[in-house]
């Protein structure tokens, strides 16, 4: 599963590689928000669910941002072909645009609860997430730049997939802020043909290490207490 999306999203039909996957990522990033208002723009929606939305999601492409100029992922910074590229933000990134047209084109936000009430709560997970992901994304580029090996403290203490879990938490918020079934169809695919297939090889990776076995059994995978 990892050979072959790799090669959809670096590799796909060789030829030039004029870009790196990082800007492809800082794209949709960047884009989110700006996208978010043409789409309020062209409905006429101007909501409080809406703007909730607008802030969350494109609040966290800005994050993004501001963590790619300060400590940048080493994985992102790889040469990928120009189809790799296109098959990247349509085959992944650009299936998150789809949580707000569903939002603001009216086909969700018939929530299980109160409005107010669930759109606090998913704003609270949010931001956690967004606090999660940048915490063990700055743990875990610091540490490496100075010293090699396996980080089992801080963040990676209890999990060893940290940034995992925040990127799920934040995803997983507004997918909830959506409540439409094609929101979670999406997570479903990019969650286990994406998110699983990268920590299950990753810990294949840690395994080499003396220390793997000990950090294994006094850690859990994603949640702690939990699995």
């Amino acid at each position: 599963m990892q050979r072959l999306t790799q090669w959809l999203v670096e590799d796909c039909l060789g030829g030039p590689r004029p870009w790196k996957f990082s800007w492809v990522i800082n794209v949709q990033k960047a884009g989110t928000p700006v996208f978010l208002l043409l789409l309020m723009w062209w409905y006429g929606e101007w909501g409080t669910a809406a703007w909730i939305y607008w802030a969350l999601h494109g609040g966290y492409g800005m994050v993004w941002l501001i963590k790619d100029v300060a400590f940048p992922d080493p994985a992102w910074q790889k040469r990928i072909t120009i189809v790799g590229g296109i098959n990247a933000f349509l085959g992944v990134l650009g299936w998150y645009w789809l949580f707000g047209w569903l939002l603001i084109a009216g086909y969700g936000g018939d929530y299980p609860l109160d409005d107010a009430l669930w759109l606090g709560i998913n704003s609270f997970v949010c931001v956690l997430g967004i606090a999660i992901m940048l915490a063990s994304d700055a743990q875990k580029y610091f540490t490496l730049k100075y010293h090699s090996g396996l980080i089992s403290t801080g963040m990676f203490r209890y999990i060893r997939h940290p940034n995992y879990l925040g990127e799920m938490l934040i995803y997983g918020s507004l997918a909830m802020l959506v409540w439409h079934w094609l929101a979670f169809i999406v997570l479903a695919w990019v969650w286990l043909g994406v998110f699983a297939v990268n920590m299950r090889i990753k810990e294949a990776r840690m395994s080499r290490h003396p220390e793997w076995a000990q950090w294994r059994a006094n850690s859990w995978w994603l949640i702690p207490g939990v699995f």
